[in-house]
């Protein structure tokens, strides 16, 4: 009766089945994750890349947008700390982490807004 017991425990661990849930784990997952990397972590990635070469390349006389919307001119740079000029007389202290785009003349407010009224005429 013992040698049964045992015998049939070594045959059970030898079933080629019972080693086959890997592979259709690795199977399921694997696409997933594949889809995953390509559709959010890697474009994740190029965009902090971009963001961060944004914020290194910044120089006096940008006009950048914050995060929160605050449009302005870069005065000064200092530890982390961005002054901007939003108006003439009136400066801020911005971190630099919250700017997030440099503003051209094509995209600014005004351009476009200069740009409308000549198509009107």
């Amino acid at each position: 009766m013992i040698e049964y017991i045992f015998t049939n425990s070594f045959l059970l661990a030898a079933d080629p089945g019972v080693g086959g849930g890997l592979t259709q784990f690795l199977l399921l997952f694997a696409p997933l994750f594949a889809i995953w990397y390509f559709l959010v972590i890697r474009p994740q990635q190029q965009q902090r890349r971009k963001t961060q070469e944004m914020l290194s390349n910044l120089k006096t006389g940008d006009r950048v947008v914050t995060s929160g919307g605050l449009y302005g001119t870069v005065v000064s740079f200092r530890n982390g700390v961005v002054q901007l000029q939003v108006a003439s007389q009136v400066k801020v202290d911005v971190s630099r982490s919250a700017i997030t785009g440099i503003v051209t003349e094509e995209t600014g407010g005004e351009g476009k807004q200069e740009t409308a009224t000549k198509q009107k005429r």
